[in-house]
């Protein structure tokens, strides 16, 4: 096997990391609280769609400053899901198509340093998405399928926009160099299914084994498992983050109080658009998340912070990462 991809020499200090941690911190701040503001969970808007009506919006924001405080390979992600159906008691449909997930997200994927090309670590590459997805139960397993029509390259302007970002806080960004060399401008079909099932242990927790299967940007089939301490998750609406494996919730179901989730799941991954192998890179035989966070649900207010290793994705990646996951709603 090749060697892999060396470190950069010199290190971070911690006040800058630290720095950058708040910056992080004030940007998932925004992204988390906009579309609370925007479109509160317990109210409609009015917009129904084939006579289903809107039963709520749900997002999440992860970047790996708020992780291991690096700013590298899956460095920040943003996905919301906004759903329409014919009412809501709690559980699923049995008939696919009842309940429509609208699904909007994009990605920032950069190299070790964004300064200077280094052509054995990963290409920068920016991606946007949107698609339409259905979710539904028969008996006690619960299913989601559904597709996103990918925009990649300079044409998504995330180059340009982490760029801005990183200007606001004095960081250095994508270099001319760095951004030449990214992932060209490409438009893909993503198709994804997935299927679970919960079983409770006692009244105060669940454990949820899955397993996943997505085709068009990255061909890659996942089983894994989840585990709530608590009562989060309990009769929503559940979408789960592409990047972490964390779920988010979405809709007028609000329990109080805090819970504790934690998760586990490999991949096999075929093919990835993000790592070409007309480019050399060859990809690991295996894809490993561990994930854990905590959710508070108040009268109004809900936060949840989570942190999820992601292990090497790539033969020449020099170790994984730890990403932080972050979500803050407050309706008044």
């Amino acid at each position: 096997m090749r060697a892999r991809y060396q470190k950069p020499a010199g290190g971070r200090e911690w006040g800058l990391i630290m720095l950058r941690r708040v910056a992080a911190i004030v940007l998932g701040f925004v992204m988390s609280t906009q579309g609370a503001f925007a479109a509160p969970e317990s109210e409609k808007t009015g917009l129904t769609i084939g006579g289903r009506d809107y039963l709520g919006f749900g997002s999440l924001f992860v970047n790996d400053l708020l992780g291991d405080g690096k700013d590298r390979w899956r460095t920040a992600s943003y996905g919301t899901s906004r759903f329409w159906g014919y009412g809501w008691n709690g559980h699923l449909p049995t008939a696919p198509g009842d309940l429509l997930e609208l699904r909007i997200g994009g990605e920032i994927l950069s190299p070790a340093s964004l300064t200077k090309h280094m052509p054995m670590d990963r290409p920068w590459a920016g991606m946007l998405s949107a698609g339409v997805h259905t979710q539904f139960q028969r008996r006690s397993t619960e299913f989601s399928f559904g597709g996103d029509i990918l925009a990649l390259g300079p044409q998504t302007r995330l180059d340009r926009l982490q760029g801005a970002i990183h200007d606001l806080f004095d960081f250095p960004g994508p270099s001319d160099e760095v951004r030449a060399n990214q992932i060209p401008n490409k438009w893909l079909v993503r198709f994804v299914g997935e299927a679970g099932r919960d079983f409770a242990l006692g009244s105060q927790a669940s454990l949820r084994p899955f397993v996943e299967a997505r085709l068009g940007d990255e061909n890659l089939v996942r089983a894994g498992v989840d585990l709530t301490l608590g009562q989060f998750g309990q009769g929503a609406l559940m979408s789960r983050d592409w990047v972490t494996g964390n779920r988010y919730r979405s809709g007028p179901n609000q329990e109080k109080g805090m819970s504790f989730v934690v998760g586990a799941d490999v991949a096999k991954v075929f093919s990835s658009v993000y790592l070409p192998e007309d480019r050399g890179y060859e990809l690991t035989d295996l894809r490993t998340r561990l994930r854990a966070g905590v959710h508070w649900q108040g009268k109004k207010h809900h936060l949840f912070y989570g942190v999820t290793y992601l292990s090497e994705e790539f033969e020449m990646q020099y170790e994984g990462q730890l990403v932080g996951a972050i979500r803050l709603s407050f309706r008044f």
